[in-house]
């Protein structure tokens, strides 16, 4: 999803936690373990494919007292296309023109972007410890991108202890993609459904030099899996003006 992030950030620019005192440990022996089966679960249970959920895409820049509400189910087909169909909006005009239309637009154009995931090829981990997190033992790594590019971000990552599914993920991108940005942070949170990692929202932060901050808030519900491919009328990406 960074790779979405990236993409959203791109597609604004016209418009527009968690503290341990853990000794760092760098990631060998057991830790090397659990990012192979981290991996392997990921491969084993992709939840990017052929699923269907409805969303809430909420956006607002405070300093224009400007604000959106958007309603929609979101589909991604088993050859990972995304549509939409709006349930409702509202809001000014303006935020569902020029932020949530612009991520919309993003999210089809970062799907799947392999070099921008969190692996070991993008990605240092350093092993942080076992914690717990919304009540379930985890793995804690702290991220740090091996190259400093746009889409990439240093933070950390919650793997769940049982599945090695991500919990949760947080960070901030250590390159802005235009000078226009000051500072660009995220955090991710999922569930473990079914062996498949759920997403339950997303949060966003975009501080930029000219309008303030830009928040973007997503929250998923009805996730369901195998139902993406079945034929539904007015699908679109698109939000209605």
């Amino acid at each position: 999803m960074s790779a979405v992030f990236a993409a959203i950030c791109l597609l604004l620019l016209p418009a527009l936690g968690m503290s341990h005192d853990d000794k760092d440990e760098e990631v060998s022996g057991n830790s090397a373990e659990i990012i192979s089966k981290y991996l392997e679960a990921g491969r084993a249970h992709d939840s990017s494919r052929n699923v269907s959920m409805e969303v809430n895409i909420n956006a607002a820049v405070p300093n224009l007292n400007e604000h959106g509400q958007l309603r929609a189910v979101r589909k991604i087909s088993s050859v990972g296309k995304i549509t939409y169909r709006v349930l409702g909006f509202t809001g000014d005009n303006s935020i569902k023109n020029q932020v949530i239309a612009r991520y919309l637009q993003a999210e089809q154009q970062g799907q799947g972007n392999q070099d921008l995931a969190i692996t070991p090829a993008n990605y240092k981990f350093k092993f942080k410890g076992a914690k717990t997190i919304y009540n379930r033992p985890a793995f804690l790594f702290q991220l740090s991108p091996r190259q400093k590019k746009v889409g990439l971000f240093k933070g950390e990552m919650w793997l769940d202890a049982a599945t090695f599914l991500p919990l949760f993920e947080k960070g901030r991108f250590v390159k802005n993609p235009s000078i226009f940005f000051k500072r660009v942070a995220f955090e991710r949170a999922y569930s473990i459904e079914n062996g498949i990692a759920v997403p339950q929202y997303m949060s966003s932060i975009i501080d930029t030099h000219l309008v303030g901050r830009v928040a973007l808030d997503i929250f998923y519900s009805n996730f369901e899996t195998g139902s993406a491919d079945r034929p539904e009328a007015s699908e679109s990406a698109e939000v209605p003006r």
